[in-house]
């Protein structure tokens, strides 16, 4: 039994083998982690290149895809993996896979969608400078200050000034580099910020919820990728305690947040697609280097707004 099942599986790796086609280009994608709000940047990076007839349902690309499920050993054997088989290009999301192909790729060329600059990375190599080889579209933190400075717009405090509390994982550096910036842009606009660290997205509820007994008047959902993974957890103790998620991150609000200035994910991932595409078509990345992200929305959700009874300004997308 044991030896047909052994015959079975090798038969199904070499038809799998077989039916992708050699003379076609592999395009290899890694996510760091399964969440629905980055996901959309995927969806947005194949549009891109299906679009520029690059589409694997037409055969005219072979896709490798892998997923880590937020467990950094695994990122780093996804990635090894992505290696072995040769790729045209491989693309990463968000900013941990982004960073762990830098780490081991040096030949083949990386499409960053969902990421910091290359300058924010702190990938720079002194003897070699900035990777030859990371091409894609990254972000600032400017949009985080636009984020910010919307909150005294919309939330009436209790007191004189806004409580505003926030959770960020202190082993990420993008998420420590954006609480420094926002704690600049707070000051300014008289919010006092409340944050407590978390090591992993089974601290989060916990908390959370110790957060909110410290009285706050609005949670900021910053751009951590423990924040995305969590999400869920982070809106029902906060709707428990009646008290609105703000967030730099347009795609949370259509799963809970009140309102938000942020890049437009599916439009980020179509913009890191369209560098692929010339790649592809021109067999050489001649030409291309890491951009900025384009598209950025003001957004809320209506339902959310109506909880809270707050009018929200015009120049704001409903979700």
């Amino acid at each position: 039994m044991k030896n047909i099942l052994s015959a079975f599986l090798l038969t199904l790796m070499i038809t799998g083998c077989q039916s992708k086609k050699s003379d076609v280009p592999t395009v290899a994608f890694i996510d760091a982690f399964q969440d629905n709000t980055i996901a959309k940047a995927k969806e947005g990076f194949f549009a891109a290149l299906a679009e520029n007839g690059f589409d694997e349902k037409k055969g005219t690309i072979n896709v490798i895809y892998r997923n880590a499920q937020g467990d950094i050993p695994t990122l780093t054997q996804i990635t090894k993996y992505m290696i072995s088989q040769k790729p045209t290009f491989i693309a990463t999301c968000p900013t941990l896979a982004t960073i762990t192909a830098v780490q081991n790729v040096k030949d083949i060329p990386i499409f960053m969608m969902v990421s910091e600059t290359v300058e924010r990375l702190q990938v720079k190599s002194k003897l070699e400078g900035y990777p030859k080889n990371l091409f894609g579209v990254g972000e600032t933190l400017a949009y985080v200050d636009t984020s910010v400075s919307l909150i005294p717009k919309l939330i009436k405090p209790k007191g004189v000034k806004i409580k505003m509390g926030l959770v960020f994982n202190q082993s990420e550096p993008q998420s420590v580099q954006a609480l420094e910036e926002i704690k600049k842009v707070a000051n300014a606009n008289n919010i006092e910020v409340v944050a407590l660290p978390v090591n992993a997205s089974a601290d989060v509820q916990l908390v959370t919820q110790s957060l909110l007994s410290k009285n706050i008047d609005v949670f900021f959902a910053n751009p951590d990728n423990t924040i995305f993974a969590s999400f869920e957890s982070i809106l029902k103790a906060c709707e428990a305690k009646n008290v609105p998620i703000m967030t730099s991150e347009a795609g949370l609000v259509s799963r809970g947040a009140l309102a938000a200035y942020g890049p437009d994910m599916y439009e980020w991932g179509y913009q890191s697609g369209l560098q692929a595409v010339q790649l592809l078509k021109t067999g050489t990345t001649e030409g291309i280097a890491p951009a900025l992200v384009k598209t950025r929305n003001r957004v809320y959700n209506p339902t959310m707004a109506k909880k809270y009874n707050i009018t929200i300004p015009e120049g704001y997308k409903p979700l």
